[in-house]
Formats: C-alpha cells, sequence, structure tokens
C-alpha cells in the first residue's frame, strides 16, 4: 500500500466520478487558514517541503486499488480509471519560515480535476499540522527574548511521526536543540537531554546518582535536583560539581513547584557555593505563556525545555483551514455558504515591508514596493525549487517575525495582522458571486 490511500474516501470516489465524466481539464485549489486562532497574532508557514515530497512521488498503483475497491466494497474493475494516475500538476506555495495571515494561501496547487481532488486530505494533514506547531514554537522563541528554548516534547505528541515534525519545525522557529534522538540524528540538531527522577531514586540518595551519572559522562553534566526536595537537591548538585570540578558548562534543572521562587533560591545557593557559572533550566508542563510570565518576573533561568503544550499546540491544537477549488477549465468559482464564503481565482499574496500584504490575484501585477509571497514549487509534477537550508528559514523567519508590528507579537491578547484585498480580486469576487446567483440560484429562487 502506498502513500495514495492516506486519503478520505470522499475524495476517492469524487475523483473516480469526475474521471468516468471526462472532467480532466485543470483546477486550481487554494489552501488557507479562514481565520486565526485565539491568541494567535500571525501563523507561520510550515509543512510545504512534506506536500511537495508527497506530491513528486505520487502514484495510485494496483495495491492502491485494491484497497479503494475493499472499502467501497466494490469490484476491483471499477476502480480501474484510478490506476497509474499521477500528480502532473504545478504548485506555488509559501516557502516554509514565512509569516502568513488569515486568508493567505499557504499552498495553490494546479493540476487536473482528478488528481488536485486526490491530494487535498494530505495537502491539509500535513500544512494544518505543521503549521500549527511551527507557529506555537515561534511564540516560545519569542516570550524567551532571547534565552535558549528546547524541545522535550517526544513522549507525549500524538504519535512519532508528527515528534519529529515538532523537533524540526521547533529548529526553524530557533530551538536550541532536542531531546529527541531519531529527530535530531536526521535533522543534524544538538541533542539535548538531562536524566529523570527514576534515575535518582535507583540510587541510595542524591548525591550518589549525581556522582554516578558525572562518572559516566565527562563533560558537562545536567542534575536534575527536584525528586525529593529542591534546596537540597541544588546542595548535592553543588558539592558534586565541586568536588569533580565540573562546573563549567554543567546545569541543574527544576521540573516542578513555583520555577520562579525555586530559581532564585537555586541561584543564591550555587552562587555562594562559587559556582556562578552553573546554568539553571526549567521545564514541567510550559509553555510560552509560562515562559513569557517567567521571563517578565526577572527569574533567573537560563534555559527553558517545552514539552507537552508545545508539542501538541495545546491552545489551539487546530487550524480553521481549508483547501478549496477556486478554478476549473479557466472559469473562477467561489462557494457562498454562510461564514465560509471563498475568494475565487488563483491568488497571490504580495508582501510590503512592515507586513502590510495584499491579497491579490496571480496574475496581477504587484504593488509598487512589494514582493510575491507565493513561489513556483512544482511544474508538471516535479520539483523545481531546491530545498531550502535550514538555517536559511530560520533566519528568515527571525527577520519577518522581527518586522510584524509589535501587537501581532503579544503573547496574550495578540491583535492579527490583515491582508488587503486588492482592487482587482474584489472586482472579480463580486462578478463570480452574482453570476452564481444568477446561473445556480436562480432558477430555483
Amino acid at each position: 500500500m502506498s502513500d495514495a490511500t492516506l486519503t478520505d474516501l470522499y475524495e476517492v470516489t469524487m475523483a473516480l466520478s469526475y474521471l468516468r465524466e471526462g472532467m480532466e481539464r485543470p483546477a486550481t485549489f487554494s489552501c488557507f487558514v479562514r481565520e486565526l486562532p485565539p491568541q494567535r497574532g500571525f501563523l507561520v508557514a510550515a509543512g510545504t517541503e512534506a506536500v511537495l515530497d508527497h506530491l513528486a512521488g505520487f502514484r495510485v498503483g494496483r495495491e492502491d486499488i485494491e484497497v479503494f475497491a475493499e472499502v467501497l466494497r466494490r469490484p476491483v474493475r471499477d476502480l480501474a480509471p484510478l490506476l497509474d494516475l499521477r500528480f502532473t500538476g504545478e504548485v506555488r506555495a509559501v516557502p516554509e519560515g514565512r509569516v502568513v495571515l488569515a486568508h493567505e494561501p499557504l499552498v495553490e496547487v494546479t493540476a487536473p480535476l482528478p488528481q488536485a481532488q486526490l491530494v487535498e486530505t494530505f495537502v491539509l494533514n500535513q500544512l494544518s499540522h505543521q503549521t500549527a506547531v511551527a507557529s506555537k514554537c515561534a511564540r516560545c522563541v519569542l516570550a524567551a527574548r532571547g534565552h535558549p528554548v528546547v524541545d522535550f516534547s517526544l513522549r507525549r505528541t500524538h504519535g512519532t511521526a508528527a515528534a519529529h515534525q515538532v523537533a524540526r519545525l521547533g529548529a526553524m522557529a530557533g530551538f536550541a536543540g532536542t531531546s529527541n534522538v531519531a529527530a535530531a540524528y536526521a535533522e543534524d540538531l544538538p541533542a539535548i537531554g538531562t536524566m529523570a527522577h527514576s534515575y535518582i531514586e535507583a540510587f541510595e540518595d542524591e548525591e550518589a546518582a549525581f556522582t554516578a551519572f558525572a562518572r559516566c559522562h565527562p563533560g558537562p553534566v545536567t542534575f536534575l535536583v527536584d525528586t525529593y526536595d529542591t534546596p537540597s537537591g541544588v546542595a548535592a548538585a553543588a558539592r558534586v560539581l565541586t568536588a569533580l570540578g565540573r562546573g563549567d558548562g554543567s546545569a541543574i534543572r527544576l521540573d516542578s513547584g513555583d520555577l520562579a521562587q525555586l530559581a532564585r533560591h537555586a541561584r543564591a545557593m550555587l552562587d555562594n557555593a562559587g559556582l556562578p557559572q552553573v546554568r539553571i533550566v526549567a521545564s514541567g508542563g510550559l509553555d510560552e505563556y509560562a515562559v513569557h510570565d517567567l521571563v517578565a518576573s526577572g527569574a533567573p533561568i537560563d534555559i527553558y525545555a517545552v514539552g507537552t503544550r508545545v508539542g501538541v499546540s495545546a491552545d489551539a491544537p487546530a487550524l480553521d483551514s481549508a483547501y478549496k477549488l477556486v478554478a476549473y477549465d479557466g472559469r473562477p468559482v467561489m462557494k457562498l455558504s454562510a461564514a465560509k464564503v471563498t475568494a475565487p481565482g488563483a491568488k497571490q499574496v504580495f508582501r510590503r515591508p512592515g507586513l502590510l500584504d495584499v491579497l491579490g490575484l496571480a496574475d496581477e501585477p504587484p504593488p509598487e514596493g512589494s514582493t510575491p509571497l507565493l513561489e513556483p514549487m512544482m511544474r508538471a509534477g516535479e520539483r523545481r525549487a531546491p530545498r531550502p537550508r535550514p538555517e536559511d528559514a530560520r533566519r528568515r523567519l527571525a527577520a519577518e517575525l522581527a518586522e510584524l508590528p509589535a501587537a501581532a507579537r503579544r503573547i496574550r491578547a495578540p491583535q492579527p495582522v490583515r491582508a488587503r484585498v486588492s482592487h482587482r480580486l474584489s472586482v472579480l469576487t463580486e462578478r463570480v458571486r452574482r453570476r452564481t446567483e444568477r446561473e445556480v440560484l436562480a432558477p430555483y429562487a
């Protein structure tokens, strides 16, 4: 079974009907987020690379046809029109690591209608999840105000594939590393980790545990100090680090309790022990809100380890994303249903300094001083754009976040930036609306 079966059933039934009806002219679908989730002033485009990889290798094989037939309870011969269907279309997309706003296309797919329809589910799946997580990670970096942030999310994400994405997207957003060994190796990221409470409990006392750990691992170490009593744990860590001369580069980790108060107490203890160079790592249910509050309080925390809440984007786990037909066979189309109206035609986002975006038509001239946001990524089913380097995406995102209005960057009660709609797109939208009402709705009024 190939990735062609990673789709919703109605994509299969629609694509089959299109083929039987001879409806194979080019169709353009636009994938966008209707409205930002609460507490979001912006989104970060992500998932594009996974989409491009999927489309470049997309093919409906014999095994896929057999699966489709089985789930539809129909003979395999009925699904034969889908056999060997490949993606031969074009893709324009926002490169990963760019800030995007509501209603701005992340991706636009133009391909023969059955092809463009059949890949909808996978496109939405990858763009929705990865954009939600990348946006959450970017907010954590903003909240940390220059302090390193690391990913500890592997154990509680919704599957290991999602955890790998979190590690990669965190790095793109500016994270300093990940605890995920597989992702660190595959993505060439710094691997970061400490120890668990179970390790401490396995020894007679904390000092014995810390000594054994340091004996096993040369170089800087990080001791978890809150298994029993945090001040006692800090004192034990200080004694071991002093005795072994291992203070440089080492750290202690606080994982529970009033982290701000405990960090202040721990910092004073370490300084009094002659260990001002030992850093403090905080973890334990942190997200951008907790990090923001800790930084604002002046807590002497050097590194923030974020996990569960960030890995699942707990406060906004889903995006109001859509993959909508905007043109078929040269005819712009739109949806008129309440609260889900779509704008017709292939589109482009024209970005001006300060993220003063204009949402317009793909074929209209760019406004003065603007650059197109969507770039050609695929043509004739083949990738045309080189795979971006992670460091380039990271630099681009940092620059665009800095350019956002301060109100949009706020962690609490942000004010989202909105794109302005071009005159040509407004005119086309009104024309298509009137045509649809006249040709589709009027006969039944």
